[in-house]
């Protein structure tokens, strides 16, 4: 280990993988961050104090998370490698004192690694690209952390952050930022990681809101259906899905300040939100 944060090095993390006969698994997303000094940033970004309850998701080879215990912080973590997940058993559980809660699934199922969501909590991890929108989206289900910081490749991160009338703007967009506002970001090379990915990342704080907004299932269901026809009127698409709330919402989009002839990545948050409502009144 590199000094007393146990973060590991390039050279440290191949001899480790090398150790443990583990080749990185693409398809898991397994790019391993081997740069202290984003590592130290993501506590910083985050705020970690001690006693605080920290989900990581995909703690790999447990860089992030001894720097998280070593902050003091009690960790919730899931592991999808049973090769990993046993290393981490083996590593870091006997001296954490309690503080390591490590279960081994998925994290789309199991989007809070088994933590308790009575109390405050925040979320800390290097988010595997394959799983940032159904992942977020189990998340936004609810209870919602009061903080994530997250590490996220570019496209990800773009997706999470887009402004209406922009191609990246979409249903997991409305879904985070109805909750979320973003209070920070750090741009990551992609020389950070072993195995280093095709593209930089992105290490994103979100903060949520005061008075964060949810959707109902079936809203979020309506809503994804209107953007994968995004090339179509959000009016015309809105009739074809569901003709009742099109007949009470489509009068409204005036008032709302959008125009008849508008497509779903023109809509703002806060009308995808009037739509969820006016689905649950059902009027």
């Amino acid at each position: 280990m590199s000094s007393a944060d146990g973060i590991l090095t390039p050279s440290q993390t191949r001899a480790l993988l090398e150790r443990l006969g583990h080749r990185p698994r693409r398809q898991l997303g397994q790019n391993f961050l081997v740069e202290g000094n984003i590592v130290r940033k993501s506590l910083e970004l985050a705020g970690i104090g001690p006693g605080e309850r920290i989900v990581e998701i995909g703690p790999g080879l447990g860089t992030l998370t001894g720097a998280l215990l070593a902050a003091g912080a009690k960790v919730f973590a899931i592991e999808r490698d049973p090769t990993l997940a046993a290393h981490l058993r083996e590593s870091l559980i006997p001296r954490a004192e309690g503080r390591l809660h490590l279960i081994e699934g998925d994290a789309v199922k199991t989007p809070l690694a088994g933590l308790d969501p009575a109390a405050p909590f925040k979320i800390v991890a290097n988010l595997p690209y394959a799983i940032s929108s159904p992942w977020m989206e189990a998340v936004l289900a609810g209870p919602l952390p009061e903080r994530m910081v997250l590490m996220l490749q570019i496209e990800a991160a773009q997706r999470y952050t887009a402004v209406p009338g922009t191609k990246a703007f979409g249903a997991i967009s409305v879904f985070l930022q109805a909750a979320f506002r973003t209070a920070g970001s750090h741009r990551v090379s992609r020389h950070c990681f072993h195995p280093a990915p095709e593209v930089d990342s992105v290490l994103l704080r979100l903060d949520r809101l005061d008075a964060p907004g949810t959707f109902s299932a079936e809203g979020r269901d309506l809503i994804r259906t209107l953007f994968q026809q995004r090339r179509k009127q959000l009016a015309s698409s809105l009739r074809r899905a569901a003709p009742a709330v099109a007949a009470a919402w489509l009068p409204r989009l005036p008032a709302l300040g959008i125009r008849p002839d508008a497509r779903a990545e023109d809509v703002p948050v806060e009308a995808w939100i009037d739509l969820d409502r006016t689905l649950r009144s059902g009027s």
